[in-house]
């Protein structure tokens, strides 16, 4: 049944289903967008909010004392 879908496909749509691979240009944007994504997620979680959240979790848990 893939086979016959892939096929079909390959009909349909010609050589636009063969590239199927990231070029160099959209790897530079992905990595872009992922080391600020990053550095956003780093921000957040190093805030003394966050941590303050974090602390407390711990020290809850830690108190529990099952």
């Amino acid at each position: 049944m893939h086979n016959r879908v892939r096929r079909v496909l390959a009909q349909r749509f010609g050589s636009r289903c063969r590239d199927a691979g990231m070029s160099t240009a959209e790897y530079a944007v992905g990595t872009i967008a992922a080391c600020g994504f990053a550095a956003v997620l780093y921000q957040v979680v190093t805030s003394d909010a966050v941590s303050a959240a974090m602390g407390g979790l711990v020290q809850r848990a830690l108190d529990a004392g099952f």
